[in-house]
């Protein structure tokens, strides 16, 4: 596997607390690596003789009739790798869906590449792909699933009478409502022919065994990888947080008469046969590589109680307050790093008419708004982080701010205060030079957010 490191290191170092930001940089990339997907499939699968092992599990190999591999997803890639490495020639067939612009390096398994956020023609036949190959599996068969986080939108199959077009309008409207991802999955699983367990069925009467990385916070399994594991969603689950939300009449008409359907839509909530699921990369990997690595740079680490997953800009001030008051406790005074993990949301409006949209993402929102906190203070600054290396549509994977961030983009002209009320917070970080760009990690759990105070910090 590449090494998985920032790529704009110089950028990041020619302002502010040299000392900081390099120590913050640091954290990250260890954060990074503690996620990789690759090394932690390799420690789970093994092949040893006609001996298959995934965890505590054993096949025998002389009385399979075929292994399939099935996978879409930001962090589906490397567990792909890792399994052609352990299978080689064992392999029977495979397909996964990837992210438009990542590197395959796949040599026995099949790639369509499809798009993310936002479903595309490659997302309509990556679902068809995988439902193909999941029909051939049959008696007697393995199938190994990788269905990682960014599977709702890279991988689609709609029901009949709802259009590829229908499905993209109906992402765009729960991307930009301010809903949680438990209850936008909620919406998807119940307008799919894939989502919410239904792969798992077309698998049917193969084995089963899926292997995913969570990106939610409690790893809950129906929100992970929720093509292959039963839904605990309903109906009417869907139906209450579109009228939370107040989508319901936006919705394309199509949308609308299915969901009438009423039960006739439900998910599957269990299944026949064999299957077992493996969390390889747990949701909080990245947090747990950042606390290791701050304490070995002689931080006193604390870990903020709970996960961030409210509004961006309220929960960055939360995180923020809670570090302030971590730096003026215990005994000598040393450095101080509060860490945090989780999944912050940004609600946003439809732009008006020929208006270019913002550009931005939760954890650039949560940067924005700490940075506009931390005016004119020093010895301390935040980092957001999407460990994937994607925040929102944009191509940065966050940003590391502190007290001279406003400033720097007051200084070409730019309101910081303003971009934040429009959810600009790319263009403001970019003009600051506080953008963090790591590329595609091949990586998806639970964002970063850490904070780090000098001993001077207080003053």
């Amino acid at each position: 596997m590449p090494e998985l490191q920032v790529l704009n290191k110089d950028a990041l170092l020619d302002h502010g607390d040299p000392s900081l930001r390099g120590d913050a940089i640091d954290i990250i990339e260890h954060a990074i690596r503690a996620a990789d997907p690759y090394q932690a499939t390799l420690d789970l699968v093994s092949v040893d003789g006609e001996t298959l092992r995934i965890g505590p599990l054993e096949y025998d190999l002389r009385t399979r009739r075929g292994i399939f591999v099935l996978g879409a997803g930001k962090a589906t890639r490397p567990i792909a790798q890792a399994l052609e490495e352990r299978l080689g020639e064992r392999l029977t067939d495979g397909v996964v869906v990837l992210k438009w612009g990542e590197a395959s390096r796949l040599k026995r398994i099949r790639t369509v590449y499809a798009g993310h956020p936002i479903p595309d023609q490659g997302s309509l036949q990556g679902g068809q792909e995988l439902m193909r190959l999941a029909g051939q599996a049959g008696q007697g068969d393995l199938v190994i699933a990788a269905i990682t986080g960014g599977s709702s939108a890279l991988a689609v199959l709609p029901p009949e009478g709802i259009t590829l077009e229908d499905k993209r309008r109906l992402n765009e409207l729960l991307l930009a409502s301010g809903a949680s991802i438990f209850e936008i999955n909620a919406v998807r699983k119940h307008v799919s022919r894939l989502k919410g367990g239904r792969l798992a069925l077309q698998v049917f009467p193969a084995e089963l065994a899926s292997l995913t990385v969570s990106d939610v916070v409690g790893d809950r399994l129906d929100y992970i990888t929720d093509l292959t594991v039963p839904d605990t969603s309903t109906y009417i689950d869907a139906w209450n947080t579109l009228e939370k939300y107040r989508l319901w009449e936006r919705l394309p008409a199509s949308i609308r008469a299915h969901l009438r359907g009423g039960p006739a839509t439900e998910s599957p909530k269990s299944f026949a046969g064999k299957y077992h699921t493996f969390v390889v990369v747990p949701g909080d990997a990245a947090l747990q590589g950042a606390t290791r690595r701050s304490a070995e740079l002689g931080y006193r680490v604390q870990v903020f109680p709970g996960k961030l997953e409210g509004e961006s800009r309220a929960e960055a001030l939360a995180l923020l307050a809670e570090a302030r008051r971590a730096a003026g406790q215990g005994g000598p005074r040393k450095p101080c790093a509060m860490l945090a993990s989780g999944e912050t949301l940004v609600a946003l409006e439809d732009p008006p008419e020929n208006d270019t949209p913002a550009r931005g993402g939760p954890n650039q929102e949560f940067a924005l708004g700490a940075a506009l906190a931390l005016e004119g203070e020093q010895g301390i600054l935040l980092a957001s982080i999407d460990v994937d290396g994607n925040d929102g549509p944009t191509e940065a994977a966050g940003a590391i701010v502190d007290g001279g961030t406003a400033g720097r983009a007051r200084s070409v002209g730019l309101d910081p205060a303003g971009g934040l009320r429009r959810h600009a917070s790319y263009d403001i970080l970019q003009a600051s030079r506080d953008l963090v760009f790591t590329g595609p990690t091949g990586t998806n759990v639970n964002d970063l957010m850490f904070v780090l105070m000098d001993q001077t910090y207080p003053a």
